[in-house]
């Protein structure tokens, strides 16, 4: 089909109600789409609200056809701190893509996106990502279509692979998530690794108290930047953003799924879930009003949802080969299978570059759910041929 496509930058309030409407129209067709917060996502545009437009800028364009129909979406990105290991030339980001089935209007996007990230000095760009942090809308999902999508996750039509494949994208790296039906027993080897450390009084683990949530972002924030410096992003963390991350997820989280574990005081483990707000936003068609957030609190005291989503985990590095996981793990397990609250488990993803983390997710006897691409498109192969992720460094500390 030909058609004629505008493009047009999204500088408006209406264009920004486009922009959003595009994304909820071009996956209505599937039962399973979730449709994410309006709010959040023009926050990640919101200057006021995103720091990373103090490191870098973003651009948004919408496609329209000659009837003025919204045929597509795309956003570009950079900014300095967004790197990955082995890159050694500036890098930039599009995210935020819909398109219909025309390989023309996607083009047409993509070079939209390349052209703006080349004025920027970008030399090649990733996606499709988020200008922000990698646990939400990260990747392009190109298996388990079949189920809804957790909070936070990429969802779009299978035939967006084929768009970016030939537009010249290639797979950078894989992203894999894996469920597990809690009403299942952990392997034993769990339940081993917990006895070990019971009878060692220097480890101890507990639950958040949101009574106390200082004490615990700060553990967070203690874990996150000891565990995440092997990742090559030189990105820390900052008790002010887990704060505000902790206080904003207060009125869904369970402090029972929330864990931590400590050598003599110092925290060196942790693992992170919430209950899926997707099964309460499912309802809300992107909005969060007065109304959504009552009904929200009425499904919640009600017990409606039985989803858990893991959200972080991580070890601190010199306490990684001990099996501190399994007894962190395990001393969630054991608290989970007491309330009988929760049925199913869905973990946050683990890239192919990180074989260790894949391989925990394995050994809880978890099955592969879900995967996500993250697509790299050199702009001029010759001088940068196109090179996958490397592996991550195991011993760097």
């Amino acid at each position: 089909m030909n058609m004629a496509i505008s493009i047009i930058e999204v500088n408006t309030p209406l264009l920004e109600k486009e922009f959003l409407e595009v994304n909820a129209s071009l996956n209505k067709s599937n039962p399973n789409y979730i449709r994410p917060l309006d709010n959040e996502v023009n926050q990640v545009f919101d200057r006021s609200h995103n720091k990373l437009f103090q490191q870098g800028d973003a651009k948004r364009w919408i496609a329209q056809n000659e009837k003025g129909i919204c045929v597509g979406r795309i956003a570009a990105f950079y900014y300095e701190s967004y790197k990955n290991k082995g890159t050694e030339f500036p890098v930039g980001c599009v995210g935020f893509f819909d398109c219909i089935n025309e390989q023309a209007a996607a083009n047409l996007l993509f070079s939209t996106a390349q052209a703006w990230l080349s004025e920027n000095g970008m030399q090649a760009m990733d996606g499709p990502i988020n200008f922000g942090d990698r646990d939400k809308w990260w990747g392009l999902m190109v298996k388990g279509f079949e189920t809804e999508p957790m909070y936070g996750m990429s969802f779009n039509p299978s035939y967006y692979e084929a768009l970016i494949t030939n537009y010249g994208f290639q797979n950078y790296y894989n992203q894999y998530y894996y469920q597990k039906d809690l009403r299942e027993p952990l392997p034993p080897r769990f339940e081993e690794r917990y006895n070990k450390f019971k009878t060692k009084p220097d480890y101890s683990a507990l639950h958040l108290d949101k009574n106390n949530l200082e004490k615990f972002a700060n553990d967070f924030v203690h874990i996150y930047n000891s565990a995440w410096a092997q990742h090559g992003e030189e990105k820390a963390i900052t008790l002010e953003q887990i704060l505000k991350l902790f206080k904003t997820l207060k009125a869904v989280m369970d402090e029972r799924a929330i864990w931590f574990a400590y050598y003599k005081q110092e925290p060196i483990a942790m693992f992170i879930n919430i209950p899926d707000v997707n099964q309460y936003f499912k309802y809300f068609n992107g909005k969060l009003g007065l109304f959504q957030k009552l009904h929200l609190l009425w499904m919640k005291f009600r017990g409606t949802n039985n989803k858990l989503t893991g959200l972080a985990f991580g070890v601190v590095p010199k306490y990684q080969a001990l099996g501190i996981d399994s007894y962190l793990i395990n001393c969630c397990y054991i608290m989970l299978d007491k309330i009988k609250l929760y049925s199913g488990y869905e973990m946050g993803w683990a890239a192919d570059w990180n074989p260790k983390m894949v391989n925990i997710y394995k050994s809880l006897d978890a099955h592969p759910s879900r995967q996500m691409v993250t697509f790299r498109h050199i702009f001029n192969p010759s001088v940068h041929p196109f090179e996958r992720h490397p592996p991550m460094d195991y011993s760097a500390k």
